[in-house]
């Protein structure tokens, strides 16, 4: 009665913070639930229901809006039709005689909005949001783990609508065949009796989150408990344009910045990789004016705030600084190297385009013909005539995730781990779309089935057919591969419909070897006398990593010279060039003489 008398006449809303003094000691009090209105007034016939939970245990209702969320709109549509409808409007799922959603479960790489999301709808839907972590829950003595999540189920379902969070669920729910624990095996079957015991059904939802949604125990991912599944992927460049947006609302930009710029560089960013992004570039800012803030001890005046601007090179220098999360495992940084960059195949250049560089940029015109691009391509050619260089160049022209690979790092002496390693770069591929999947070395770990002496390579072979041609559709991913052995592959991965396509790679003619020296040449002082054409004439049988290495040697010789005689100043002359050359060729037949000593110890017939 105390109680109540002093609440009498006093207007509260959901939220709401007040104190009451009571024998000499100050207690604060959240109101966690209000009805029949928003906005109400107790009065005596008012019940009060005091929380026996301590009011700081209480999470306050986060301000989040779905306008606060970008790039993920399909994703909020879906989980506004399973969540919010319900709790506004229970009466529809009644006039259908259909039971309102009882669980969601989110999946997708850390920092995509997944807690976002559950924020949102939380706070757009009015509820009281209890938010847990996985980890949190368990304890070392027996029953506590279970005690606490009956206790916040218990105070969900009195606190009428509530959305409960659960983050890493995989945590407190993994399969239980695998698990030693017997506390994990409880945690789960308590889990799965709460949410079938929901009353409230509709006005209490349960929103799990996961990166590793393979991993939950199979029950709880049934209708009943977690009706829906939504995939919250990687944004694609127009999410990456509104994310921007939100991000930098409330920063003041110069007039040089472009958002959809910066949008085209953060291929593979989350949309937390995108916030960090933004911070860092203001970060930058704020260094640039440090001098003149340390010098200042009071409040900074108005017209030197209005100084601080977040410049394009701010941005520009973050972006080697904030990397993307989700490809942080297997990411190399995103190649710089362009067509330009790469003398003479024209043809195959042109080829790469058709095959690679179309489907990424452009999958609609596919769709419109009603075919499907090319899966794979294999190149394959002499070592150092520049495979590597055309992957990488057609993933900076195609604006794609690339993703190096080279085969003998996937192998592993434990049984199962190669096909692991193959089946995390695909599934890794596929969140980051587009993306190219570059195998180096391929021969490595396709060899032929049934020529080889282990099982692993069989195997590997095995889990590579599924992944390019298997029930899961490749979208969005494509595959390169280089060899210098294409007659070691095994015939099945190089049927249409895996490894499609198969360029050769020849050594360079005459017209690329030029073309060649004018790319690695571009940037040195080089003297009138530099003839290219005599150069790509003396070099038949170079192939472009043997040009490149002829370039450096020939500036190397510049760079002597300019010590040896003290010069400020000096230019490639011809002279460099031949004396490089010269001893290129001396090298080469060296090895020649080498390998042709090597392979005359063996002598052809049977052992």
């Amino acid at each position: 009665p105390y109680f109540h008398e002093r609440l009498l006449d006093k207007p509260f809303i959901k939220g709401m913070k007040f104190d009451i003094t009571i024998v000499g000691t100050t207690l604060r009090f959240i109101v966690t639930n209000v009805s029949p209105k928003k906005c109400v007034r107790v009065t005596p016939e008012t019940r009060v229901v005091i929380s026996e939970k301590p009011a700081k245990e209480l999470e306050k209702l986060p301000r989040v809006r779905y306008e606060d969320i970008g790039g993920l709109k399909n994703e909020i549509e879906l989980i506004r039709e399973m969540v919010e409808l319900p709790m506004k409007h229970p009466e529809v799922f009644e006039r259908l005689g259909i039971g309102a959603p009882k669980g969601v479960l989110l999946t997708g790489p850390p920092g995509c909005g997944k807690t976002l999301i559950a924020k949102a709808v939380a706070s757009e839907t009015d509820s009281n949001f209890y938010s847990l972590a996985g980890p949190e829950i368990m304890s070392k003595y027996y029953g506590e783990s279970e005690k606490r999540l009956r206790e916040i189920f218990e105070e969900a379902e009195k606190s009428a609508p509530s959305i409960i969070f659960i983050d890493e669920i995989d945590s407190i729910a993994p399969k239980r065949e695998e698990v030693t624990g017997e506390v994990e095996r409880r945690v789960v079957a308590q889990l799965l009796t709460l949410m079938d015991g929901l009353k409230s059904r509709g006005q209490v939802v349960v929103i799990a989150a996961t990166n590793r949604p393979d991993s939950i125990d199979p029950a709880l991912r049934r209708p009943g408990r977690f009706d829906r599944e939504i995939r919250i992927g990687v944004p694609d460049e127009k999410g990456r344009f509104e994310i921007l947006q939100i991000h930098t609302r409330g920063m003041p930009l110069d007039e040089d910045v472009n958002l959809k710029e910066l949008a085209e560089k953060t291929l593979g960013f989350t949309g937390a990789d995108i916030e960090a992004l933004c911070k860092e570039a203001a970060m930058k800012a704020i260094k640039e004016h440090l001098p003149t803030i340390k010098r200042m001890e009071e409040r900074l005046p108005t017209e030197i705030l209005e100084k601080i601007k977040v410049k394009r090179k701010h941005f520009l220098d973050a972006l080697t600084q904030v990397e993307p999360s989700a490809m942080r495992e297997v990411l190399i940084n995103k190649p710089n190297i362009t067509w330009n960059d790469i003398g003479g195949l024209d043809d195959v250049k042109g080829l790469l385009r058709e095959v690679v560089e179309w489907p990424l940029k452009d999958p609609e015109s596919f769709r419109e013909l009603g075919i499907k691009p090319p899966k794979g391509v294999l190149l394959y050619g002499p070592p150092g005539c520049g495979k590597t260089l055309l992957a990488k160049a057609i993933a900076n022209e195609s604006n794609a995730n690339f993703i190096a690979v080279k085969g003998p790092e996937l192998l592993s002496k434990w049984v199962g781990e190669s096909e692991k390693h193959v089946r995390e770069i695909f599934r890794k591929a596929r969140q980051v779309a587009p993306s190219i999947i570059f195998f180096d070395e391929f021969d490595s770990i396709s060899k032929i089935r049934g020529r080889t002496l282990t099982d692993v390579t069989e195997r590997m072979v095995n889990q590579l057919l599924t992944e390019i041609d298997g029930i899961e559709e490749l979208e969005g991913v494509v595959v390169i591969a280089a060899t210098n052995r294409p007659d070691l592959i095994d015939p099945s991965l190089l049927r249409p419909g895996r490894i499609d396509l198969k360029i050769e790679i020849p050594l360079p003619d005459e017209k690329t070897r030029e073309e060649i020296f004018k790319v690695h040449t571009r940037k040195m002082p080089l003297d009138k006398d530099v003839n290219l054409k005599e150069l790509a004439e003396k070099t038949s049988g170079f192939t472009g990593a043997d040009i490149e290495a002829l370039c450096r040697e020939a500036a190397m010789n510049a760079l002597r010279e300019k010590k040896r005689k003290n010069l400020r100043k000096i230019k490639v002359r011809m002279e460099h060039f031949e004396n490089a050359l010269k001893e290129m060729k001396e090298k080469m037949e060296e090895m020649r003489k080498k390998r042709k000593k090597a392979n005359s110890e063996f002598e052809p017939g049977y052992i």
